[in-house]
C-alpha cells in the first residue's frame, strides 16, 4: 500500500523497498506550531515521510526527508515522526534507514525544534547495538544534523548534491569553499570516518539494499542470511600474488566472490567489510599494503604498519560485529606502527581502542596471517594472546618480534656483515618462523593459500555455537 505522494522523498523510498511493499505512517501529520506565519503554510507530512516496507522480503523502517516542505527542516512533529519510527523498529527488531535532505533546524519552532533534535539523538543511541541503523545523505546535512549519520552504523553520501558539515566551509578559519569544500562527499568520505561509500542516488540505494540483505535484522538475528550456492572446497587462485590487497583476497574466499566494503575511502591502510562463508555473514578486518583498480593496475601502496585512523576504523567495525554477534575474520600482515608526528599524537589511544575491541569481543574470531606478523602490532591484530579462537597462517608467513636482519643488528651492533647475515638467518629460523609459533601454540594451523576458503568455512561453522561468558561489569572504558 503506497502513499499517493509523488515527491522526491517518496520516489527514493519506492526505489529502496520491494515493489508495493511500503506502508506510510503518519501521512496526515502537519506542523503544530503557528508562530511566524506557519499557520498559513502547507506542511504535508511535516516534511518527512515515514513508514515500513520490505527489502528482499526483510522488514525495514524508513524515513525520508522532503526538501520541498520548508526545505525539509526539522521541527517538533517532524522529529516525533522519526522518533516513532525508531520505537516501532525496536519493537519489531528491524533496521531503520534514513534519507537525509534537510536545511537543519526549523527556526520558527526554536526550542521545540531543539528538543526534536535531542529526541532523534536519544532514539539512535537507544537503538545502537539493537538494530542496524543506516543513513544516506542526498542533500544538505549540516550543524547538529551531522550527528545523525555519525550515530548510525552505516552512512552513504550522494556524490553531487550531498553536503555534510558541522561548520560550513566558509566558517572555518583560513578556509573558503573554493579552496577546500569540507562539506563535499570526497572530503567527508576520506577525512571524516563516518561515510561508508559515495555514489549516485541509484548506486547508494542499490548498496543499501545489498547491505540490508547481508546483515542480521537485529541483535538476536541469525548471521545465516542466504543460501550458499558456491563450492565450499573451492580452491582460491593467485592468493599469494595479490596478498597486498585484501579486497581481492576477501572477494576470492567469499561465497560468489561477494565483498561489501565499509568506510572505503577512509584509512585505506585498513580494510573492513562483510563477506559470506557458506551463507554466513562474516565481518572482515585486514591490513592493506596495496590497492588495485578493476583492471588490475596498482594505484596505491602503504607500509605494512598500523595507523591511528586504521586502528579506530577497525575498532568501530569490530564493536559493531560483536554487538550483532557477527563472526570476525582478520587478515594480518603488519610489521609495526606508522611513524609520523600526526600519528604519534593519536596512535597509542587508537591502538588501545582496537586492542580492547578485539579482546572484549565475544563473537567468533579467526585470524589468518597472510604475510608478516611482527611485534606488538601483530598482538593487537586479533592474535591468540588477546582471544582469537583460531589463528591460521599461510606457509610463507613470518611470526615474531621483528624482521630478522633488524634483530641481528640490534643484538650484534658491532659485528661484521658476514656475522650479521649469519645471525639474521639463525634468528629467522628460530624466532621468525611460522613453524616456531605453531609449535608454541600461537598458530593453530599452517595452510596453503589456495585452501584458505575451505578452512575458514570449517572454522566458522565450528564456532557458530560459541558461547562466551563475560565479566560482571557495566562496560569497558576504551
Amino acid at each position: 500500500m503506497n502513499s499517493s505522494n509523488d515527491s522526491l522523498a517518496m520516489q527514493r523510498i519506492t526505489k529502496l523497498v520491494d515493489e508495493s511493499s511500503f506502508m506510510e505512517i503518519g501521512s496526515l501529520v502537519t506542523a503544530r506550531s503557528t508562530d511566524f506565519n506557519l499557520a498559513s503554510t502547507d506542511t504535508p507530512s511535516d516534511g518527512v515521510i515515514t513508514g515500513h516496507g520490505l527489502i528482499d522480503g526483510n522488514l525495514v523502517f524508513v524515513y525520508s526527508q522532503d526538501a520541498s516542505v520548508l526545505n525539509g527542516t526539522i521541527g517538533e512533529m517532524h522529529a516525533k515522526k522519526i522518533a516513532s519510527v525508531y520505537d516501532m523498529a525496536m519493537k519489531m527488531g528491524a533496521p531503520v534507514i534514513g534519507f537525509i535532505d534537510c536545511a537543519g533546524m526549523r527556526l520558527q519552532e526554536s526550542v521545540d525544534a531543539l528538543d526534536g533534535f535531542g529526541q532523534i539523538y536519544a532514539k539512535e543511541i537507544a537503538a545502537s547495538g539493537v538494530i542496524p541503523q543506516i543513513s544516506a545523505i542526498f542533500g544538505t546535512c549540516g550543524g547538529g544534523l551531522a550527528v545523525v549519520p555519525a550515530l548510525c552504523d552505516f552512512a552513504f553520501m550522494e556524490s553531487g548534491k550531498g553536503k555534510m558539515f558541522v561548520n560550513s566551509p566558509n566558517a572555518i578559519d583560513g578556509n573558503r569553499i573554493d579552496k577546500c569544500d569540507t562539506s563535499a562527499a570526497k572530503f567527508q568520505s576520506e577525512e571524516n570516518g563516518c561515510i561508508d561509500a559515495v555514489g549516485t542516488e541509484d548506486e547508494i540505494i542499490a548498496q543499501i539494499r545489498e547491505l540490508v540483505s547481508m546483515l542480521p535484522l537485529n541483535n538476536e538475528g541469525d548471521v545465516y542470511t542466504s543460501e550458499c550456492m558456491d563450492d565450499l572446497n573451492r580452491a582460491c587462485e593467485n592468493m599469494e600474488a595479490m596478498k597486498g590487497d585484501p579486497r581481492y583476497l576477501l572477494s576470492e574466499i567469499s561465497d560468489g566472490h561477494v565483498f561489501f566494503e565499509t568506510k572505503a575511502g577512509y584509512a585505506k591502510d585498513m580494510v573492513t567489510g562483510f563477506i559470506k562463508l557458506n551463507g554466513m555473514t562474516v565481518g572482515a578486518v585486514a591490513n592493506c599494503t596495496e590497492v588495485y583498480d578493476a583492471e588490475g593496475n596498482k594505484t596505491e601502496t602503504f607500509d605494512a604498519v598500523l595507523s591511528a585512523r586504521g586502528c579506530n576504523k577497525a575498532a568501530e567495525f569490530v564493536q559493531y560485529c560483536d554487538a550483532f554477534e557477527i563472526p570476525v575474520l582478520t587478515l594480518t600482515n603488519v610489521t609495526g606502527f606508522k611513524a609520523c608526528m600526526c600519528s604519534e599524537k593519536n596512535i597509542a589511544k587508537a591502538l588501545a581502542r582496537m586492542t580492547s575491541a578485539f579482546a572484549g569481543a565475544t563473537c567468533p574470531k579467526v585470524n589468518l596471517i597472510t604475510g608478516n606478523a611482527y611485534g606488538s602490532a601483530y598482538v593487537s591484530m586479533n592474535s591468540k594472546s588477546i582471544g582469537a579462537d583460531f589463528v591460521y597462517a599461510w606457509t610463507d608467513a613470518k611470526v615474531g618480534m621483528m624482521d630478522a636482519e633488524l634483530a641481528a643488528k640490534i643484538m650484534y651492533a658491532d659485528a661484521s656483515a658476514d656475522v650479521l647475515a649469519e645471525k639474521a638467518k639463525e634468528y629467522e629460523a628460530l624466532q621468525d618462523s611460522v613453524m616456531t609459533a605453531a609449535r608454541r601454540g600461537y598458530v593453530d594451523l599452517i595452510v596453503d593459500p589456495a585452501d584458505t576458503r575451505k578452512y575458514l568455512v570449517s572454522a566458522f561453522e565450528l564456532l557458530y555455537t560459541k558461547c562466551a561468558g563475560v565479566p560482571d561489569k557495566k562496560h569497558g572504558t576504551k
